[in-house]
């Protein structure tokens, strides 16, 4: 079975964009989609945590995805779920990067 069986989800990445404004001419925080319906699979760690600066942040999902322009500031939607990117880690296969390994914070409504 290959990587790509494996991705049984599909997700959107958002990411703001650049030169936004307002009606007053002010630079806006405004989610756009970045890449969308992507194959991707997500996982539950059970008590996973990470040190994020002075707090301690519990990963909530993991998202394996194929290797992409995602960063840590963008957030992803799954199954109409929506969160916040903790952590991208590149994995490699030996030749190169095989997928990536997102943690996962879920966006309190």
């Amino acid at each position: 079975m290959s990587f790509n069986d494996l991705l049984i989800n599909t997700c959107t990445v958002e990411r703001y964009p650049l030169g936004v404004f307002d009606a007053l001419g002010n630079p806006t925080k405004v989610w756009a989609d970045h890449l969308v319906d992507k194959p991707c699979r997500l996982s539950h760690p059970i008590g996973r945590e990470i040190q994020r600066e002075s707090e301690v942040v519990v990963v909530d999902e993991v998202l394996f995805i194929d290797e992409m322009d995602i960063l840590e500031r963008d957030r992803v939607i799954v199954d109409s779920i929506t969160y916040h990117i903790i952590f991208v880690a590149s994995m490699q296969d030996g030749v190169g990067g095989h997928h990536l390994e997102i943690d996962l914070e879920r966006v309190k409504a």
